[in-house]
């Protein structure tokens, strides 16, 4: 028996079915990403840009399909993070506008929605590579076209488009020659195929695992750290768990709670809605916080985890993470009384990588500081509440990572009460030499310009280990091999790190270099630093060299030569 249309509650179950699967499947798109750096991926991206919108699709209450479409949107727009999670929100984008005043959708309806998320995605990146996740999208869209010709029964067009996009993914190697140096489809498109898949499981009436699509829950996975860091483990457990309020959990009543597990622990989030709180504390007494959140209603959702023994290191840092974000969320609060002073004609964000490098930032005049660039991808969502927070006319964001550049351009798209100037910075240096060619007493236009300049006469290094085995830029890499990483790829590949260092400043000095900036990461020691400075200036005595402190994670060494 043939279906022929898509209801609205089908397509909200078949969309968070789409995102359940992709944060099952995050590591293995993970693995695909070309370059073996332990920085935020594209799964992960990915996952966190749907999971954002699910969120707000199972928040919604009575569906219609203009109520779902917006939720989907505009929750992918706000918790993008990276290229490929911003391209992921844009397709959102696109297909929820061509559905959302529909009753049902049917193939020709379907047809057209992929055809304007392609579009919209392809608009959204300035420069469209093909052998990506838009060329998946786009194969997906013409199929999606010629299909609706054929038939009007939906269990025969969605795996003809599942077959399209699965051809087209296994071509994309043929495309970009750097995929087929390392043996590997493109991560995004694999994650794009990942949620329709997903989406279509749904459809079938598959029994989908929904818990995945809870709050705290998406990027809770587990990797290992060593013995050395748990010793700074202050508070050794990790404590999670819903409150069901029985009655109105007032701001006093929050509060109060928070003042209380500031008294136990550290790494503190407490968020209210309606009748429900989530609760996460580092405490070394979870019985404690227990108690106390009994006194406000039922737990719910109770975890709680031995940091010490079981090492998990990015259910740390994600926790972590949260409680700055709700910290600078209960700032922007005091901010916005700030707001009412007359405006200063320009202000700068900057995403930064590390303690000195955000001191760094801040002794050059960056008014907000969005950490985690490496690490962590900041989302749309992340821009937004720093644009709130400076208060100009005029506000320069520095992404300082070239995954953070299309983020902070949809944020730019979203704001229009003020002027917002993305400056394309693609690493940490660039952003400095941006900053630091700033011309207070001139114009925002005049400034664009100088900045821009200025990045491009600023040749970057970074240097970190690999985190699987490759085959890219002509060079066989090992998985715990330390890389020289340049603008334009990997330069240098070895077993030491200032060995590989060296090599990598051979390539990037020239007979117009003048100066060395080496800012050296927390897990250098400044003795170690300055000795390798030392050693870089007898190899280069007519350069300077500034070495500072950076203190970024996963980097040994970050670079700039100018």
């Amino acid at each position: 028996m043939a279906t022929n249309t898509i209801s609205v509650d089908m397509l909200a179950r078949m969309f968070l079915a789409g995102a359940q699967n992709i944060e099952a499947k995050k590591e293995y798109i993970n693995e695909l990403n070309v370059f073996p750096v332990p920085d935020g991926d594209t799964g992960t991206n990915m996952s966190l840009t749907i999971m954002s919108a699910a969120k707000e699709v199972t928040a919604l209450g009575k569906l219609d399909m203009t109520s779902l479409a917006k939720a989907i949107s505009s929750g992918s727009l706000r918790g993008a993070r990276g290229n490929s999670g911003v391209i992921l929100s844009q397709l959102l984008r696109g297909f929820t506008k061509a559905v959302r005043e529909e009753k049902e959708i049917t193939v020709e309806a379907l047809a057209a929605a992929c055809v304007r998320a392609k579009d919209t995605a392809y608009k959204a990146v300035m420069k469209p590579k093909e052998g990506t996740i838009l060329t998946v999208a786009r194969g997906i869209a013409e199929k999606a076209v010629e299909m609706a010709l054929e038939t009007d029964d939906l269990e025969v067009f969605l795996p003809a488009l599942i077959e399209e996009g699965d051809a087209v993914l296994a071509r994309t190697p043929e495309m970009l020659p750097v995929l087929k140096e390392a043996g590997v489809v493109d991560s995004g498109g694999q994650g794009l195929m990942e949620v329709i898949k997903g989406a279509y499981d749904a459809f079938l009436g598959k029994e989908v695992d929904y818990k995945a699509i809870t709050p705290g829950a998406a990027g809770s996975s587990v990797t290992k750290i060593s013995a050395e860091a748990t010793a700074d483990i202050k508070f050794g457990y990790c404590t999670e768990f819903i409150i069901l309020t029985e009655k109105e959990f007032t701001e006093a009543d929050e509060s109060e709670f928070k003042a209380y597990l500031e008294s136990i622990g550290d790494s503190i989030v407490c968020v209210a809605d309606d009748d429900v709180v989530k609760i996460h504390v580092h405490t070394n007494d979870p019985g404690l916080a227990i108690q106390k959140a009994l006194t406000f209603g039922q737990l719910s959702r109770m975890k709680i985890d031995n940091m010490r023994e079981e090492h998990q290191e990015k259910l740390i840092r994600d926790s972590e993470n949260l409680a700055r974000q709700q910290k600078a969320e209960e700032e922007a609060k005091k901010q916005a009384q700030k707001n009412n002073e007359p405006r200063k004609p320009m202000g700068f964000i900057a995403v930064s990588i590390g303690e000195g490098l955000n001191a760094i930032f801040k002794e050059l005049g960056a008014d907000y500081i969005i950490e985690g660039g490496q690490t962590m991808n900041p989302s749309t969502e992340d821009m937004l509440t720093a644009i709130d927070q400076v208060n100009a006319d005029t506000v320069f964001i520095l992404p300082n990572n070239k995954n953070i550049v299309l983020a902070a351009n949809q944020a730019k798209t979203l704001v229009e009460d003020k002027e917002i100037i993305v400056i394309p910075t693609k690493t940490v240096p660039q952003g400095i030499t941006a900053i630091i060619n700033f011309m207070p007493e001139a114009d925002s236009k005049t400034n664009e310009e100088a900045m821009l300049e200025g990045i491009s006469n600023v040749k970057s290094g970074q240097v970190t280990y690999a985190v699987r085995d490759t085959h890219i830029d002509d060079k066989e890499i090992h998985e715990g091999d330390i890389m020289g990483i340049g603008d334009a790829g990997i330069i240098a590949v070895g077993e030491d790190i200032e060995a590989t260092t060296k090599e990598m400043l051979a390539e990037l000095v020239d007979e117009d270099s003048e100066l060395i900036s080496l800012y050296y990461g927390e897990e250098v020691k400044e003795d170690d630093a300055r000795r390798f400075a030392g050693e870089i200036e007898k190899l280069y005595p007519d350069i300077d060299i500034d070495a500072q402190y950076g203190g970024q994670p996963i980097y040994y060494y970050v670079l700039a030569v100018e």
